[in-house]
């Protein structure tokens, strides 16, 4: 049994990593574990480096510095299909091939699993129903990708993700072209992953509200740079969210699982409440 005082190492690690593009930085001398079996999720203003930093740490992204560790080795020195197997991703615009169908694409999700001696299985099979059905696209199974919606594409890809099967999970927006209520479904989806499997979810999200509802570590970036990371009470106070996306707000407690709950001031909300208690 673990003893909570001594948590095992972290699997995926950043040391003084930095990321860019073309010779641009975004990511600057980032250090950060993030805790195994735990949802992490990620925040901070448009551009500051969220994505590129999930990049990285998905091994799209080349380091221009430091390094990205999963299981203390660099990523990058690591076989692919050795990290497909150990680290699934849902990037934030993924593209979908023409003329396939749902559960073909789906089945991509278990490539990394083949091999030239290991073909298709009732193991595979089982895999592909069981993320079809948890993400309540199995009656779309044989319809083409291009021909559904938004949402219901969304769905499908992290239907692929989930088929893949993996013990880390990193996933950017996966909330997007989704409506409220699939949004909620979603991340009700990851979050019984995680509690059945122990799967480490790693997830960048827009939405503070849902990112206090749903994580167990939050990390709130800046220009590049962590401000805050910890539980989400530790970090969504009201300074923070000036600090982070510049905007005057109330946190007060969510009425329903007893997280942070940011309530923007705008410059209406704040003439509003200057009326009412002049």
């Amino acid at each position: 049994m673990t003893n909570p005082a001594h948590p095992p190492p972290s699997r995926l690690v950043t040391r003084e990593v930095s990321l860019g593009y073309d010779d641009k930085p975004v990511v600057v001398d980032l250090s950060t574990d993030l805790p195994d079996g735990q949802t992490t999720v990620i925040v901070g203003a448009n551009a500051c480096g969220k994505s590129t930093l999930l990049r990285g740490m998905a091994r799209l992204l080349r380091p221009s510095g430091g390094a990205i560790l999963l299981d203390g080795q660099e990523i990058a020195t690591l076989p692919s299909r050795q990290v497909a197997r150990t680290l699934g991703l849902l990037p934030q615009n993924p593209v979908t091939p023409d003329g396939v169908s749902v559960v073909d694409l789906v089945g991509r999700g278990r490539h990394p699993h083949q091999g030239a001696f290991r073909r298709w299985s009732r193991g595979d099979e089982a895999a592909v129903a069981q993320a079809l059905e948890l993400t309540d696209t199995i009656d779309v199974a044989d319809r083409l990708v291009d021909e559904l919606s938004g949402g219901q594409r969304q769905r499908v890809w992290i239907a692929l993700a989930l088929a893949q099967q993996t013990d880390l999970l990193l996933l950017d927006e996966p909330t997007t072209y989704l409506d409220v209520a699939h949004q909620v479904e979603v991340l009700d989806l990851l979050a019984d992953l995680n509690e059945a499997r122990g799967t480490t979810i790693v997830m960048v999200l827009h939405d503070l509200n849902l990112a206090a509802r749903y994580a167990g570590h939050l990390v709130a970036m800046r220009d590049g740079r962590i401000v805050a990371a910890g539980p989400p009470r530790e970090v969504i106070t009201e300074d923070c969210v000036r600090d982070i996306f510049g905007m005057e707000s109330r946190v007060i407690e969510d009425p329903v699982t007893a997280t942070p709950m940011v309530i923007p001031l705008g410059r209406r909300s704040r003439t509003l409440h200057d009326r009412r208690t002049a």
